[in-house]
C-alpha cells in the first residue's frame, strides 16, 4: 500500500486519497502490468478495453482472459469498455495504446477526458507517416496544446512486473517538479523510477531501440554468436545517441535506463517482441507472414517494424549516420540480398575513428 505521505505529494492536501481513481488505456500485456503496478501501490484502477470478455475476465476473476492470463490481478483494478465511466472521476492517465493507434483512438474520446487530467505514456515509436512521436500526437489529438504529458520508459517486461522482480524506469516531462509527482504513480517496493526533464531523450530510446533488437534477433536466428549480436546492439545504441542527440535529446540519458538499459534488455532478454520478429526473419520466414501470425495469435504489436522506415526518414532528416538502421530498413522492405548480404556489406564498410560523439558532431558541421 502506498503512504500517505506519498498519496498526499500526488493528490494535494485538499483532496481525500481514498477516492483517488486512475484510469489506464489498454488491457495488453503492458497496459495490465501499469495497471497491477499502481493498483498495488493502493490506487483505485479502472482499465479501459475494448473487449467485453475482457472487463467480464478481470472483473469476475481478477484475470484477463487474453493477456498475462497466468497472473492473478489485484481486486481494486476494474475494467470496463465504456469510456465514460473509465475516465469519470480519475485523477490520472496512463497510456498503453500502441503509438500507431494513438491518434485515431484519443479523438474518438477526447471531449471525455479533462484538460487538467496529467497523461502518462507507456507508448513507444514514431509515427509511420508523420514522424512524430507521443509528445506531439497525444497534444494534437485532443487539440491541447497545453496538455500535461510524461513519457514512461526503461528496461521493464511485463511479466517480470507482474512477478515484482525489482526494476527501474525514467519517468519525463517538461517540469521536473510534475514528473517528481507522477513517479509516485509507479514507484514501490520493487519499482524505482527516476524523475527526468529530457521528453525528448527519453522517447528517442524507447522508439529505437526496438529497431536495433530486431537486428539482434535476426542475428541470433541465424545463428550467429554472442559477438555479433554485441557488435550490433553496440553501435546501433552509437546511432541512437546520435540521433538522440541531434533531436534535443541529452545524452546521459542515453547512457541510463531510458537508452541503453531499455537497449540491453529488448536485445538480449528472450521476451522481446521485436526481437522474436527478427529471429524469424533470421530464419527464412517472411515478413508478412510473421506479422500475420502475431496478430492472429494476440502476441502484441512488434513497435520496430513501423518505427524503422520512420527513424531512416528521421536521420535522413537531421543528417545523421545511421547506417545499422538503414540495414534494418532494407531488411524489413526484402531489399539487399537478404541479412546474409546486408551483413556482409555492413562487415565491409569504410571504419571511421572511435572518438567521442562530440568530435563526431564537430566533424558533421563539414560534411
Amino acid at each position: 500500500m502506498k503512504s500517505s505521505a506519498s498519496m498526499t505529494s500526488l493528490l494535494g492536501a485538499h483532496q481525500d486519497s481514498t477516492t483517488l481513481k486512475v484510469t489506464v488505456f489498454g488491457s495488453g500485456s503492458f497496459g495490465m502490468a501499469m495497471g497491477t503496478l499502481v493498483a498495488r501501490n493502493g490506487f483505485d484502477v479502472v482499465v479501459l478495453t475494448r473487449r467485453e470478455e475482457v472487463a467480464r475476465g478481470i472483473n469476475d476473476e481478477h484475470r484477463n482472459p487474453t493477456h498475462l492470463k497466468e497472473f492473478a490481478l489485484p481486486e481494486n483494478l476494474k475494467a470496463t469498455t465504456d469510456a465514460d465511466e473509465a475516465l469519470r472521476g480519475t485523477s490520472f492517465i496512463v497510456h498503453c495504446i500502441p503509438l500507431q493507434s494513438t491518434k485515431v483512438f484519443l479523438e474518438g474520446i477526447r471531449e471525455k477526458i479533462e484538460p487538467e487530467v496529467p497523461i502518462v505514456s507507456t507508448s513507444k515509436g514514431l509515427h509511420t507517416e508523420t514522424l512524430e512521436m507521443m509528445h506531439e500526437i497525444i497534444p494534437n489529438a485532443l487539440g491541447r496544446p497545453g496538455q500535461t504529458v510524461a513519457f514512461l520508459s526503461g528496461p521493464t517486461f511485463a511479466q517480470d512486473i507482474m512477478t515484482n522482480t525489482p526494476s527501474g524506469a525514467v519517468l519525463a516531462s517538461k517540469d521536473i517538479m510534475m514528473s517528481r509527482k507522477l513517479a509516485h504513480l509507479f514507484s514501490g517496493p520493487t519499482m524505482r523510477v527516476y524523475p527526468s526533464e529530457d521528453v525528448i531523450g527519453v522517447q528517442v530510446g524507447g522508439a529505437l531501440k526496438n529497431v536495433i533488437a530486431i537486428l539482434a534477433g535476426v542475428a541470433e536466428g541465424m545463428g550467429l554468436g554472442v559477438n555479433t549480436v554485441a557488435l550490433l546492439v553496440t553501435r546501433g545504441c552509437r546511432e541512437i545517441n546520435r540521433l538522440a542527440v541531434a533531436m534535443g535529446g541529452q545524452e546521459h540519458t542515453m547512457n541510463g535506463l531510458a537508452g541503453i538499459g531499455d537497449l540491453m534488455l529488448t536485445c538480449l532478454g528472450g521476451l522481446s517482441r521485436n526481437k522474436r520478429v527478427g529471429m524469424e526473419l533470421g530464419k527464412g520466414k517472411p515478413l508478412d507472414q510473421i506479422l500475420r501470425e502475431r496478430a492472429e495469435s494476440l502476441q502484441g504489436v512488434a513497435e520496430g517494424v513501423a518505427t524503422t522506415p520512420a527513424a531512416v526518414k528521421l536521420a535522413t532528416r537531421y543528417r545523421i549516420p545511421t547506417p545499422i538502421m538503414f540495414m534494418a530498413d532494407r531488411l524489413l522492405k526484402g531489399e539487399g540480398g537478404g541479412a546474409k548480404e546486408l551483413l556482409r556489406e555492413m562487415m565491409e564498410a569504410p571504419m571511421l575513428d572511435d572518438v567521442s560523439l562530440e568530435m563526431e558532431f564537430q566533424a558533421m558541421k563539414y560534411w
